[in-house]
């Protein structure tokens, strides 16, 4: 998306589904609610992120299974899925089946590396084996042959009454195509082109250089637009490679004066950390964008890592109210997406 006038393809949102942890039948339930309304918007994609042994969506693969008998077009992603607390074979089989339910919508998204805070449950997660843990690409690369269908077992053919396949079953031929991998640097971004998957950016990008040698760059929407160039640098598909960008996006159009100042004072309490890069790892923070449509569209044109993609999940702010998300999605799709150029599918089938 060089410039304005250049028409945004598609737009989504990334939700964390939080809930109550003393009743949390409610707040899972309006998670579905609001996916069935980004349906009812025409928006493209509804993600969903994991937010493991804390009151927020801990088994998306649940939940969008059950999405899928709620929504008929709307696409189903997770961004993402740290893939350090799952078994990869065991996964795969989980999202062959929402793949299958939902008619080929899911959009599945991964992350590698050691999980956070992972001494706290090392022993409750993996027992005995801890230390001996794999989190890294190759992790993924597993996945990723469960995926496309490649032998995991040896033991085929038909014994007795039971049929036994050396794949994972259900397979889903379109799965591994509509694959991400959630990327904050350009090792990650360049060994998710050399993969053909596509590439999630989202408000979290490391401070480094932009070329072997040179300086620390910390400029954020620099850092992120180069990622992305050298995503498709490294891709078979070259410029046509999928990478999305995923910022915080807060559009107060249709909002009240009591929703208007919340959402302020939630993106001033976020500001310091984008002043600079945070802890051993250097990341950066992207600051919200809070306020009416028309000034959040002029402030994507000036975003290099905007200007570099053609479609963006734009994730909604931790703990608001339900009231809130409808008002943010609602502008998202009649305020927002217009103003990027952004056309939304059509409404979708009735449901029966």
């Amino acid at each position: 998306m060089p410039a304005p006038g250049t028409p945004l393809r598609r737009l989504g949102f990334l939700t964390m589904g939080t809930f109550d942890p003393a009743d949390p039948g409610p707040g899972h339930a309006f998670t579905l609610d609001l996916m069935v309304l980004g349906e009812e918007l025409g928006l493209d994609s509804v993600w969903l992120r994991h937010r493991h042994l804390q009151p927020g969506i801990s088994s998306p693969t649940a939940i969008l299974a059950a999405a899928t008998q709620r929504t008929s077009r709307i696409e189903l992603g997770t961004a993402v899925t740290p893939l350090g607390w799952e078994n990869p074979l065991r996964l795969a089989e989980d999202l062959g089946t929402v793949d299958v339910l939902s008619g080929g919508r899911l959009n599945p998204g991964f992350s590698t590396g050691r999980p956070m805070n992972f001494e706290a449950y090392r022993d409750a997660l993996y027992p005995g084996t801890a230390d001996a843990e794999e989190f890294g690409y190759e992790r993924m690369e597993r996945l990723l042959r469960a995926l496309a269908g490649e032998q995991v077992s040896t033991l085929t053919g038909t014994r007795g009454v039971e049929v036994f396949s050396p794949r994972v079953e259900p397979h889903a031929p379109g799965l591994l195509r509509r694959t991400w991998f959630g990327a904050g640097s350009t090792r990650s971004a360049v060994w998710a082109g050399e993969h053909g998957l596509n590439l999630l950016s989202s408000s979290i990008v490391k401070a480094e250089p932009l070329e072997p040698g040179g300086p620390e760059v910390t400029d954020f929407a620099t850092v992120q637009a180069a990622q992305v160039g050298a995503f498709r640098a490294a891709h078979p598909a070259g410029a046509a490679a999928r990478a999305s960008q995923g910022l915080v996006v807060v559009p107060t159009d249709s909002a009240t004066a009591a929703q208007r100042s919340a959402y302020a004072a939630y993106a001033e309490a976020r500001l310091p950390r984008t002043r600079a890069p945070q802890g051993p790892a250097r990341m950066m923070f992207a600051p919200d964008l809070v306020g009416p449509a028309e000034r959040i569209a002029e402030e994507l044109y000036a975003h290099a890592g905007f200007r570099a993609v053609d479609e963006v999940v734009f994730a909604l702010p931790f703990a608001f109210q339900p009231e809130d998300y409808r008002q943010i999605l609602t502008d998202l799709a009649t305020r927002l997406g217009p103003l990027l150029g952004w056309e939304p599918r059509e409404p979708r089938e009735t449901q029966t």
